[in-house]
């Protein structure tokens, strides 16, 4: 096991600067999910850590030694792909092994290194099958295995998921944490998947632009984001905004006035900042809402889609003029589209965000 440690790292193609000074620290034995929406940089920022993308500036250390200059081969990792990458014509004993094979390992040290493998996998009953008559989370797990093959102090997966049906992406989520706690070693893990990073992560890496936007076990940064991107990336259905003005701030205490339903206000503890007439964003998560009369205000809405799934429903609607929100309320089945509907808003589960984006406190 090892940590990884990021020191200003940078990476540009030309004039284009692709990742713009990351600083991290990742612990032994960690595992760390690097998540944000497509081009962000986090397979860059990994392809970087692989040493398959040279690093432009900064450093990189891996258990304390320096890496920018080093092979691939003897940074001790092992990276598994988003595409199965294994060789058609091999059986699944021979994929597994083939890496070591070519180090010129003795055949008896592979073996024991195969069937260790196996076992955690639950691999047994394929070793002989070729990768044409395996599913495709079978398929991904014999990738893993040739990874765990090699013993990597640190595990680096690229998307490995991407490929799979919404079933296998969750058996194998499953499977993965099982990995994690079987062999205790570092993985740093890039998904643009939110529900993956929540569920595997014990730290998640918040990438926007190539730069780091927050870092933070998974219910930290659900429960205080730094920001809107955050606020709206972490969590599922995402965060809804309401526009809003400030009527009065002062005494370590903030009023607000929802911009489409004036009627709605709402006053909260508030440290920052702030003057009367400001325009600020109230953010408030599906799940947050209450019955009306239950919270510090009542927001009237009006339906467009109810989604009913059985416990759970989420009421996709509009406020005034247009402001889209989502409601998710439990055993609620008799809402439908054009219904008006009233919903609680409840002062202390609601965040402020200033014009800018950021976190009000």
């Amino acid at each position: 096991m090892a940590d990884v440690t990021l020191t200003g790292i940078r990476k540009s193609f030309g004039a284009l600067e692709i990742i713009k000074g990351v600083d991290l620290d990742i612990r032994s034995g960690e595992f760390v999910v690097f998540v944000g929406p497509s081009g962000c940089g986090k397979s860059t920022l990994l392809r970087m850590i692989a040493g398959l993308e040279d690093i432009t500036s900064g450093v990189l250390k891996i258990g304390g030694v320096e890496m920018n200059d080093v092979d691939p081969s003897k940074r001790g990792i092992a990276m598994v792909f988003q595409s199965y990458a294994l060789y058609p014509h091999m059986t699944v004993r021979e994929n597994m092994g083939f890496a070591l094979r070519f180090a010129g390992m003795a055949k008896d040290e592979i073996d024991k290194r195969v069937m260790a493998a196996v076992n955690i996998l639950e691999l047994g009953p394929l070793m002989e099958r070729k990768p044409k008559a395996l599913s495709g989370g079978q398929r991904q797990r014999v990738a893993i295995g040739r990874a765990i093959v090699r013993n990597p102090d640190v595990f680096l997966f690229d998307e490995p998921l991407s490929n799979l049906d919404a079933e296998l992406r969750v058996h194998m989520r499953v499977e993965i944490a099982k990995l994690h706690k079987e062999l205790k070693t570092t993985i740093i893990y890039v998904t643009h998947d939110q529900v993956e990073a929540m569920t595997l992560a014990d730290k998640i890496v918040v990438l926007r632009a190539g730069e780091v936007e927050q870092v933070g076990g998974p219910l930290d940064l659900y429960d205080d984001p730094a920001n809107t991107f955050v606020a709206g990336f972490i969590g599922s259905p995402k965060m809804n905004f309401l526009g809003a003005e400030v009527l009065e701030a002062g005494n370590g205490q903030i009023t607000v006035a929802l911009a489409s339903q004036p009627t709605a206000r709402l006053t909260m503890p508030l440290a920052a900042a702030v003057s009367k007439g400001d325009a600020i964003t109230l953010g408030v998560r599906p799940e947050h809402f209450v019955g009306a009369g239950e919270g510090s205000t009542d927001l009237e809405i009006d339906v467009d889609v109810a989604e009913h799934l059985g416990n759970t429903s989420y009421i996709y609607a509009h406020v005034g003029k247009g402001e889209r929100i989502t409601v998710e309320r439990e055993e609620s089945r008799a809402a439908t589209s054009k219904d008006k509907l009233t919903v609680g808003i409840a002062a202390a589960t609601a965040f402020l965000f200033d014009s800018a984006g950021n976190r009000l406190r």
